[in-house]
């Protein structure tokens, strides 16, 4: 049995151990073996005896909690398997709440371990009351937006005749002993920072290193506008635009799919932890990142987003509300969406990483990016060619021979299995043979 997210091998027994307990018994359980390398070999375990009485009891002490303390043997060798079971209330060790999220172990604090006690208490962050707020507080213009988008899509058709905001919001349950939700405030509110400061989207552009910020914008509003409002601002002052025909069509191209960078932008915004940072879109000139603050909810994992996969909203009522309103899909299908957009124009798939406390998803303008180009096993010579001609868009054979000093033959091998990789297209014959990258950079 390998060492995996939920298992844990350890040659000796130390107390510091029942933190990893209390960690498997807020997420979803494993076990510790008390007596196997890192290998997962059995080194046996000294003292097992006293360990068989001594380790339940701490544990009940210490965490209040019951494990499975088990002694087995392998080649005459003892060691002890300790199963611990998911606990649906939230388990502490000496006050504080530790949580097994994938291979590691972390203290939860702040606004990670106010979602973590609202889940345990069978609520999320955005089915709570904002005992402040109220219908006055509501942007009608966010509503009549929803009903369109509820009729076209047809996931409300019946909401067409209703006109009584009230209403609306207790068929969409934002309403709770007549207090609206904070899904409410967030998805239709006139300014949702009145009442959640970091609900809004930072835009910056950076140079050749993130300490260098050239430029930035901050988007406000409700989150049924927020997308288009963001998305409006990077079309119009980050992403460059080229102007093609074929004929006599006019062909406009844009650096990133659209609808790639929208379907991020949504799923930033339903699954986000409002209580902690903004949104934010990191802009560079190969690039573009977008970051929302919160941790992936288990069992998902970083390569189930990559696959068909369930969805677990950090925020189901707003995802409730985006569903309705037609703006994504309920199956947990936004990131597929995602990497077949960029793959249907001719990107590299987006990079999904956990980065500072946050999801970030990071697309590329073209191919010839140095991450996407490492996959492909280039020597150094065809390399640095992609990245130094991809702004003209095309290679010669004389010029990639007369720059790295290297016979006619030798230039014609690398540019051939640019071809055969993919890379480069092959274009005219002989004296007029031209090697096109396979994406203009746009800009």
């Amino acid at each position: 049995m390998p060492e995996s997210h939920n298992i844990e091998w350890k040659i000796s027994w130390r107390d510091e151990y029942l933190k990893w307990i209390c960690g498997f018994a807020n997420s979803q359980g494993g076990k510790i073996y008390i007596g196997k390398n890192n290998n997962g070999n059995v080194v046996s375990v000294k003292g097992f005896q006293k360990l068989m009485e001594d380790i339940p009891n701490k544990i009940t002490n210490h965490l209040g909690i019951v494990c499975d303390i088990n002694l087995l043997e392998e080649s005459g060798k003892q060691y002890i398997e300790i199963v611990v079971y998911p606990y649906d209330v939230p388990i502490s060790y000496h006050g504080k709440y530790h949580f097994r999220s994938g291979s590691t172990k972390q203290v939860l604090q702040g606004a990670a371990l106010n979602e973590f006690l609202l889940r345990k208490a069978g609520k999320t962050w955005d089915d709570v009351i904002e005992p402040n707020a109220s219908l006055e507080d509501i942007d009608k213009k966010a509503i009549e937006a929803f009903k369109r988008g509820a009729i076209k899509s047809n996931r409300l058709p019946q909401v067409e005749n209703e006109n009584d905001i009230l209403q609306i919001f207790k068929n969409l349950r934002l309403i709770d002993k007549n207090k609206l939700k904070r899904s409410g405030i967030l998805a239709f509110g006139k300014d949702p920072r009145n009442f959640f400061i970091n609900a809004f989207v930072k835009i910056g552009k950076f140079g050749n290193s993130d300490d260098e910020l050239l430029s930035q914008e901050v988007v406000e509003g409700n989150a049924f506008e927020l997308a288009n409002k963001t998305l409006e601002i990077l079309d119009k002052k980050y992403f460059t635009n080229s102007i093609s025909y074929d004929g006599l069509q006019r062909i406009e191209t844009t650096e990133y799919p659209y609808e790639a960078i929208r379907e991020v932008l949504l799923n930033a915004i339903v699954h986000r932890q409002y209580s902690g940072a903004p949104i934010q879109i990191s802009m560079y000139d190969d690039k573009l990142t977008i970051w929302n603050f919160g941790i992936l909810p288990e069992p998902i994992t970083i390569e189930d987003l990559k696959r068909k996969h369930s969805s677990h909203p950090q925020n189901p009522f707003l995802a409730d509300i985006f569903f309705k309103g037609g703006l994504i899909e309920s199956w947990g299908r936004g990131t597929l969406k995602v990497i077949a957009e960029c793959k249907s124009a001719g990107l590299p798939p987006p990079e999904i990483t956990e980065m500072t406390g946050g999801i970030a998803v990071t697309i590329y303008k073209d191919i010839y990016n140095e991450t996407h180009l490492q996959k492909f096993n280039l020597n150094e010579r065809q390399f640095t060619a992609l990245i130094f001609w991809k702004e003209k868009g095309e290679i010669l054979t004389t010029q990639y021979q007369e720059k790295y000093s290297i016979t006619d033959r030798t230039a014609l091998r690398d540019l051939t299995e640019l071809i055969e990789k993919e890379l480069l297209i092959k274009t005219g014959d002989r004296k007029t043979t031209k090697y096109i990258f396979k994406r203009r950079i746009v800009g």
